[in-house]
């Protein structure tokens, strides 16, 4: 016993430090916990409002998104279509033809009627052609247009939230862009018409010139014709000739796309209605874009020679062009049977669904 209080009086000092240290380190231990679990407590805190930040941009992305579509579903197309409609009939009035061999009956010489019944039926394909192929070009147009603004509308929404999945894109997209944006698909019908009309018609007179009026027409020699003028008509002149009846071409427009396509940026002082509009231009000049279009065009095709009920057994030219012709205003004054069938199209869907998947901010 005396030795343990020896021991005590010798080495006090030295226990009661030891004990200091100890204690001390002991606290530093359980702060250092502490804080270590604050972090931790904080990063799940921080992750978990990301997941919602990032819950949060994708509900308004397809909120964005979906009104755009509705826009253009309920606005753009409709008004698109009916311009369109007017226009190819200010272009191509045949009513001036049927009035003229009307009174040519039994006043004109048989000469005079066959040039007239021949115009008629040429001009007939044309209208019917040109209303299937406008009709199914710009409904597609437009909807890659709907998937373009719907990614710069993600990427606002994602910048406004402070997203992590955010890229560094141009300037925020204002509302004046997305309505210029979407209003150019007026160009076709004011200002791509007259090419088109003059080039799909010099396709139908190459076609039909070889076939006489007394010919003998079933649905299968009439859809051949129809997809001889379609054909004929894409495979003249360059491959993408006729993406230039959609959009404007100027030297601007090609500075711009050349650029894009090098390394995917565009130039410093580019507008974002210029980079929407090079954005479309490139997907439509694709060849993805040619094949689904070639694709929706046999099914429209395919629709239209069943609606015009030509016979089995096949009747006379002649007794078809009033049918052919009546087809062309029904394509565009009802276009909306005819727009949900190229919809309805697999390739259709996969290709639009791949457009807008590979837009989204990954």
């Amino acid at each position: 016993m005396l030795s343990l209080r020896g021991f005590w009086r010798r080495h006090r000092r030295k226990l009661y430090v030891t004990a200091g240290v100890l204690g001390s380190g002991y606290l530093l231990y359980k702060l250092y916990n502490a804080h270590r679990q604050r972090l931790a407590d904080l990063d799940t805190e921080l992750e978990h409002e990301r997941d919602r930040n990032e819950e949060l941009i994708k509900a308004q992305m397809q909120a964005h998104f979906e009104n755009i579509q509705r826009i253009a579903d309920t606005t753009t197309l409709p008004h698109a279509m009916q311009y369109l409609n007017s226009r190819i009939a200010e272009e191509l009035d045949l009513s001036h033809l049927t009035d003229r061999l009307m009174q040519a009956k039994g006043q004109s010489t048989s000469a005079e009627k066959l040039e007239l019944w021949d115009r008629l039926k040429i001009l007939s394909f044309t209208r019917m052609v040109l209303s299937l192929w406008a009709m199914t070009i710009l409904s597609l147009y437009i909807r890659v247009q709907v998937n373009i603004l719907g990614r710069h509308l993600y990427i606002d929404t994602a910048r406004g939230l402070g997203s992590s999945l955010l890229i560094e894109d141009a300037d925020l997209i204002h509302r004046d862009d997305q309505q210029k944006f979407l209003a150019s698909s007026d160009f076709l019908a004011r200002y791509g018409m007259p090419a088109l009309i003059s080039n799909i018609q010099a396709a139908a007179t190459e076609v039909l010139k070889g076939k006489q009026l007394r010919d003998s027409f079933n649905a299968i020699v009439l859809r051949a014709t129809v997809m001889q003028i379609l054909d004929k008509f894409m495979s003249t002149g360059d491959p993408h000739h006729w993406v230039n009846y959609l959009m404007p071409e100027d030297a601007r427009a090609l500075e711009l796309a050349t650029a894009f396509s090098n390394d995917n940026t565009l130039l410093p002082d580019v507008t974002k209605f210029e980079q929407l509009m090079v954005e479309t231009r490139a997907v439509i000049s694709s060849d993805e874009f040619g094949s689904v279009a070639d694709i929706a065009l046999r099914a429209v095709v395919d629709t239209v020679i069943e609606d015009i009920g030509a016979q089995p057994g096949g009747v006379q030219l002649a007794k078809v062009l009033a049918r052919v012709a009546r087809m062309g205003p029904t394509v565009l004054e009802e276009p909306s049977k005819f727009i949900q069938i190229i919809l309805n199209v697999p390739e259709v869907e996969r290709f639009f669904t791949l457009i807008y998947s590979s837009m989204q901010i990954s």
